[in-house]
């Protein structure tokens, strides 16, 4: 017995088997609560989406010998190495 019989997750008897359509935006979710969306891959259409991200992060390097002090001054005004060093 597979882990997905075992846990309760329903497949589909063979590939042929075809993804229903839904009313809903729920019933898709709840349709995918109990089946396995990779057994119906190949009948969804393909998405497509633009990201723009806006925000950067920079690492930097800090000499050992400023850390015990930086930690100190996060520590006294309660807040995070982090936090201090980005305001």
């Amino acid at each position: 017995m597979s882990w997905r019989r075992k846990a309760g997750i329903n497949l589909p008897k063979d590939k042929s088997e075809h993804l229903p359509r839904f009313e809903s935006l729920d019933g898709l979710v709840k349709f995918f609560d109990t089946h396995d969306m990779g057994e119906y891959r190949d009948q969804m259409p393909e998405g497509s989406f633009e990201i723009n991200i806006k925000r950067r992060k920079h690492l930097v390097a800090i000499d050992e010998e400023i850390v015990p002090s930086l930690n100190a001054m996060a520590k006294s005004k309660r807040v995070s190495s982090e936090h201090l060093i980005n305001t």
